[in-house]
């Protein structure tokens, strides 16, 4: 049996006097590659956000392997969605990759050849090797996310979060993207994504979430991604691409 990474117990979220998120529980299992899917407005970045303490929950207690978030945040890496990133920074790739380290190196202490090393070698995993002295800004919306993947992928962290990796980006990227969560999954990491193309949940995840405000399934994706709770989640019979 698996164990446990993330528990989420009686977890509820407002803004401004209104529930974003109502009394979710739930429990993620180790080495799963799982998505967190629903509407637009359905809390899907909101459950990640308040999971790791970016935004105060009304209610609710959150586990991780067992422990506080304090007691484990170095196990914990978080991708974030690009649109709350400033691509205007002044900093060239290389050392955005780099930043994934400094929770181990300290943000006060000078970063080592072999630091470097490994942030080389992030780019490289990504296919982003030699754009190491771009300046980030200069990078496609594709290119960025990749450089933010590397950053994560450094940080050989336990549990990852992502939001929306794939939103707005080429069908080259996001199979780079899908290969490297897969690898990551391969090495017993466990990668938990908020995800918004239903057609691609049974190829790219084997674990899901289903939220609409309350968590509505989770579980195994043959098992859990169904019909039924797709039309519970979505409020309507939501039309998957053809199989062909």
């Amino acid at each position: 049996m698996k164990d446990i990474v993330l528990k989420v117990e009686d977890l509820t979220v407002a803004y401004q006097n209104m529930p974003v998120l109502w009394d979710v529980d739930v429990s993620v299992p180790e080495g799963v590659l799982a998505a967190i899917i629903g509407p637009n407005g359905a809390g899907k970045s909101t459950l990640i956000k308040a999971t790791l303490g970016l935004i105060k929950p009304l209610s609710g207690t959150v586990s991780f392997f067992g422990g506080p978030y304090k007691k484990n945040y170095q196990r914990i890496g978080y991708v974030p969605q690009k649109e709350a990133v400033n691509w205007d920074f002044p900093a060239i790739v290389l050392d955005v990759v780099t930043m994934g380290l400094y929770g181990k190196i300290g943000w006060f202490k000078r970063v080592r050849k072999s630091d470097r090393k490994s942030a080389l070698a992030a780019l490289k995993q990504i296919g982003m090797e030699e754009f190491a002295q771009r300046h980030i800004s200069e990078l496609s919306g594709g290119q960025q996310q990749r450089v933010f993947l590397a950053r994560a992928i450094v940080q050989d962290a336990d549990l990852y979060f992502m939001d929306e990796p794939f939103a707005g980006i080429d069908i080259k990227t996001e199979k780079v993207i899908i290969e490297c969560l897969r690898a990551m999954r391969k090495r017993g990491k466990t990668v938990i994504v908020v995800h918004h193309d239903l057609n691609t949940v049974k190829e790219y995840f084997d674990y899901v979430l289903m939220v609409n405000k309350v968590l509505v399934a989770s579980g195994p994706t043959e098992t859990t991604f169904t019909p039924e709770n797709i039309k519970i989640a979505f409020n309507s019979e939501m039309p998957l691409r053809e199989e062909v």
